[in-house]
C-alpha cells in the first residue's frame, strides 16, 4: 500500500531555532503514523542539518529547487548531487512560485526534471493553471502541456516512480481552494492521459494536491482514493496546525481504509 505523503514546504521561511523548537514535535507525530510518511522542505541552508537529526526515522528530505549543471562556475546554484550527498530524497520542480518569480520557463523545468530523474532522485512535477487560464477553461491543455513539454525530451518511462502534484497557481497561498470535483476531474484526466501512454507507468506515479490545504477543508479529499498526497506550505509553519493537520489525515485514511 502507498503511505500517504505529506510533504511541508517551507519555502523562504525557517530557522535554527524554528527547527530545534519543531522538529522533535514531528518526529514524535511521525512514530504514530502508520498510513502517512512526512517529508520536510526547508531553503537549502537547513537540509543537511534536518538531515542530521531526522536521520534513524521515517521523515524523508525534499529540495525545493535545483541546478540544471552538475558543477561549474555558476554562482549561487546547487546542484542535484550535491542534493543527493546531504540525503535528500524529493526535489520540488516547477513550482508556480519558480515560474512566476523566477522566470523558470517549462523548458528549463523539463531539463530538471529528467536530471534529477537521471541522478536518482525522485522530482516532484507542481503542474497548475492560473485563474485567468481556468476561466478559459485551459487547465486540462496546460497540464497536459506541462507534461508533454518533458516527453519531448525524454519518454513516458521517466515518469516511473515520479510525483505530480497538482497545483492550481490561483489557490496557492490564496485561501482559496479549488472545488473538489474540480481537482478529482483533473486528476483523473491527467491519470488517463499517462495510461493512455504506458499502462504500467501509471501504477508508480503519486499524485499529489498542493493549494491552501488546511485542517477545515482536508477532509472533502477522502471521498475518494484518487490522490496520494499533500503539498502544504502555508500551515506547516505553525507546528500546532501542522499536527492537527497530519493527525486528522491520519484518521480519515484510517477510515478510509475501513470502508
Amino acid at each position: 500500500m502507498k503511505k500517504f505523503l505529506i510533504i511541508a514546504n517551507w519555502k523562504l521561511n525557517g530557522s535554527y531555532n524554528f527547527i530545534d523548537k519543531n522538529l522533535n514535535i514531528i518526529k514524535k507525530i511521525n512514530n504514530s503514523l502508520n498510513y502517512c510518511q512526512l517529508s520536510i522542505s526547508p531553503p537549502y541552508v537547513y537540509l543537511n542539518y534536518i538531515n542530521n537529526l531526522i536521520k534513524n526515522t521515517s521523515i524523508s528530505l525534499t529540495a525545493q529547487n535545483v541546478d540544471i549543471h552538475l558543477k561549474g562556475s555558476f554562482t549561487g546554484e546547487i546542484s542535484v548531487n550535491m542534493l543527493k550527498d546531504i540525503g535528500v530524497k524529493y526535489v520540488i520542480i516547477g513550482h508556480s512560485e519558480r515560474r512566476i518569480y523566477h522566470n523558470e520557463d517549462i523548458d528549463l523545468i523539463s531539463k530538471k526534471f529528467v536530471l534529477v530523474k537521471k541522478y536518482g532522485l525522485i522530482p516532484i512535477l507542481c503542474i497548475g493553471e492560473t485563474a485567468e487560464q481556468k476561466k478559459n477553461k485551459l487547465t486540462e491543455k496546460i497540464c497536459i502541456n506541462q507534461i508533454n513539454s518533458i516527453l519531448k525530451i525524454s519518454n513516458i518511462k521517466i515518469f516511473n516512480n515520479t510525483i505530480i502534484a497538482y497545483e492550481p497557481i490561483w489557490a496557492i497561498g490564496s485561501g482559496k481552494i479549488a472545488d473538489i470535483n474540480e481537482v478529482k476531474k483533473i486528476i483523473l484526466f491527467i491519470k488517463k492521459y499517462i495510461f493512455s501512454l504506458n499502462k504500467e507507468i501509471i501504477k508508480n506515479i503519486y499524485f499529489q494536491y498542493g493549494g491552501s490545504v488546511n485542517f477545515f477543508n482536508i477532509n472533502h479529499f477522502f471521498t475518494k482514493k484518487y490522490i496520494n498526497g499533500f503539498l502544504i506550505g502555508k500551515v506547516s509553519l505553525t507546528i500546532k496546525d501542522f499536527v492537527l493537520l497530519i493527525e486528522k489525515i491520519e484518521k480519515s485514511l484510517y477510515l478510509l481504509n475501513r470502508s
